[in-house]
């Protein structure tokens, strides 16, 4: 098992990407903090299976300040320290460029940006302390990699994460503390059927087209499912990438290159 031992703390695992990753942490012998505003049945299910001594569960939004001080804290308490970070946790939305409203950017750049920026900053700073370095991962996205006509607000958070991940890489480098991100491409989770919904609404397509077509553009002919995320999840936080840092892996099926 190549994270034993290990402390992680995973954001947004309530569904979809973090919850995949969640399990496959556990199913890799780490000992995780699941974090997400709303704690779903499956999350419950995690907590109060085989698992559940390597699990605690917390409600919590990466948006609000002294909630990001409380999950690093609640993550010390429950097992002593913190070994990775899983900084999934985000927000999407979309409209034209001269519709895209002052709240919709306030609202996405509060959890994609500010609360990644500043969860990472507090859960570097615990692991900074004990010494023995660590790995965090941040979520990025392919449209952090290019802009979209509707999607501005959305990209631009997703190129900061970039940014930031390549940033803090070099800032924590002299306390062993890895930092990289992972850029999904089109993922087959529920919120795509919300994505769906605003894309037909704006570009007048018939429900689920989106969808079929993003999937059928994948160079590996079809889109992304949460279990593909989650050996590049695995890889970043183990010890097999303690040369790697500073890098933004496309796992997208082939959807960019660099």
């Amino acid at each position: 098992m190549k994270l034993k031992h290990k402390v992680a703390i995973v954001t947004g695992a309530a569904g979809g990407i973090g919850l995949a990753v969640a399990r496959r942490y556990l199913a890799e012998g780490a000992r995780c903090l699941l974090v997400d505003l709303r704690l779903s049945p499956e999350l419950q299910a995690l907590a109060g299976g085989p698992d559940a001594d390597n699990t605690a569960l917390l409600a919590a939004d990466i948006g609000k300040r002294d909630d990001i001080e409380h999950i690093v804290r609640a993550a010390t308490e429950r097992f002593g320290r913190v070994d990775i970070l899983y900084n999934n946790a985000a927000l999407f939305d979309l409209a034209p460029l001269l519709e895209a409203s002052w709240d919709s950017y306030e609202r996405l750049f509060a959890v994609n940006v500010k609360g990644m920026f500043f969860l990472m900053q507090v859960a570097a700073r615990q692991m900074a302390a004990q010494g023995e370095g660590g790995k965090i991962i941040n979520l990025s996205s392919q449209a952090g990699r290019r802009g979209e006509a509707l999607v501005a607000h959305y990209c631009a958070s997703k190129a900061a994460v970039i940014s930031y991940t390549q940033s803090a890489a070099l800032a924590l480098a002299p306390h062993g503390i890895n930092v990289n991100a992972i850029a999904p491409g089109v993922v087959d989770t529920p919120m795509w059927d919300q994505v769906d919904a605003q894309f037909a609404r704006y570009e007048g397509l018939g429900p689920g087209e989106k969808k079929r077509r993003v999937g059928a553009a994948v160079p590996l002919g079809r889109m992304g499912r949460p279990e593909d995320l989650c050996g590049a999840a695995v890889f970043l936080a183990s010890a097999d990438a303690d040369y790697i840092t500073a890098q933004t892996l496309n796992v997208d099926g082939g959807n960019w290159m660099s």
